[in-house]
């Protein structure tokens, strides 16, 4: 199964194509740019509470047969957060300083 590329910051609606640098996802692909995660939910998923990592770059040559971008594009669907800003900064206050592996 090939992690899910979301098109788009869940917080700002910035787009993340497949090849950003700028992407952050969490362990459920939670996906936001790296300014919203610093500044606005510092490092802690307005979702499951957990921490980022930068997003993989998946191939877009097929190094191996039916392993790239081509074969196994990103995602179209864009993602937006169901809470409202006030909820997911006291989320984000109220666990940001428990470091993500204790979270």
């Amino acid at each position: 199964m090939a992690l899910e590329l979301r098109p788009n910051c869940e917080f700002c609606d910035k787009d993340l194509p497949a090849d950003a640098e700028d992407a952050r996802i969490c362990s459920y692909e939670c996906t936001f740019c790296a300014a919203c995660v610093e500044t606005k939910l510092h490092n802690v998923c307005p979702n499951c509470g957990g921490g980022f990592a930068p997003r993989p770059i998946r191939p877009a040559t097929a190094w191996r047969p039916g392993l790239s971008l081509a074969e196994r594009p990103a995602g179209t669907k864009r993602h937006h957060l169901s809470y409202s800003p006030q909820d997911i900064a006291a989320h984000s206050a109220r666990i940001c300083h428990i470091a993500p592996p204790k979270r």
